[in-house]
């Protein structure tokens, strides 16, 4: 018996979408999104932004302590995570929606002491000046506020800890090889993962491939996702499900390896 890997829309899940979780919860602020601008081939297009809050912190806690020295990049990154972790930023014409949503969440950006990248297209990191004292992991550059980097060692079979069930993944495939995403165990969800492009929205198999530069470990990171989450946050559309189902049937329609090939 194998099983079949499917996808749902999530109802509800318009932002802000909060998901408590111990020992982080997960706050979409922005959704992103990609339409249609007149007759020809132009765009209008925002990445989601989403924000981890470690339950220990709270507003009220008052601002953050300067990030150390540190020059292990695993130690440095830990310690970032004690405090809100935005993953992404949109672009930057959404500076005021940013910063309004953050507000909404008792966040300001000073409190915000790690931003992640997940690629380096500008609507996902065109508001980075808005956190010149956080640490900053864009795509697979990871450095300390002022712009001291550190090597980190991340890879596709080794992924990068923040805290306990708090992990960034190497996904390339969308923007080339340096691609990454955020997977959050723990949640009253299950696991989600904020997966940038990886997934440009639920059902995108009409669009992803078209805009991806590396298709081929695009769709092994898409099935590393599915294969661990129960939520994914996609680049441009609304939060989604993941739906495992046993079926006898699958068996027949196995990869090679005898895993079932995910429906998407």
């Amino acid at each position: 018996m194998s099983s079949v890997v499917r996808t749902e829309p999530l109802r509800g899940a318009e932002p802000p979408w909060l998901v408590l979780g111990d020992p982080y919860s997960v706050v979409v602020l922005l959704q992103g999104y990609t339409e249609p601008e007149g007759p020809g081939p132009a765009v209008r297009a925002d990445g989601s932004v989403t924000l981890v809050l470690p339950r220990s912190w709270a507003p009220a806690s008052g601002r953050r302590a300067a990030l150390s020295t540190a020059d292990c990049a695993e130690a440095a990154l830990e310690e970032a995570a004690r405090g809100p972790v935005l993953v992404d930023t949109g672009g930057p014409w959404a500076r005021e929606a940013l910063l309004g949503a953050l507000a909404g969440q008792g966040v300001a950006p000073a409190d915000v002491a790690l931003v992640v990248g997940t690629h380096g297209h500008s609507d996902h990191i065109g508001n980075l000046g808005l956190f010149p004292g956080a640490a900053l992991l864009v795509s697979h550059d990871f450095c300390l506020p002022g712009g001291r980097y550190l090597p980190h060692g991340l890879r596709e079979e080794r992924p990068l800890r923040l805290g306990p069930g708090l992990e960034v993944w190497a996904t390339p495939g969308h923007a080339g090889r340096r691609d990454v995403s955020v997977a959050v165990a723990g949640t009253e969800r299950g696991t989600v993962v904020l997966a940038g492009d990886v997934f440009e929205r639920e059902g995108d198999e009409d669009a992803w491939r078209a805009l991806s530069e590396d298709p081929v470990a695009q769709e092994r990171s898409r099935r590393r996702v599915l294969s661990t989450a129960d939520v994914v946050v996609p680049g441009h559309g609304a939060p989604f499900k993941v739906v495992r189902e046993a079926s006898w049937a699958a068996d027949a329609e196995s990869c090679g390896d005898g895993r079932p090939e995910p429906r998407t």
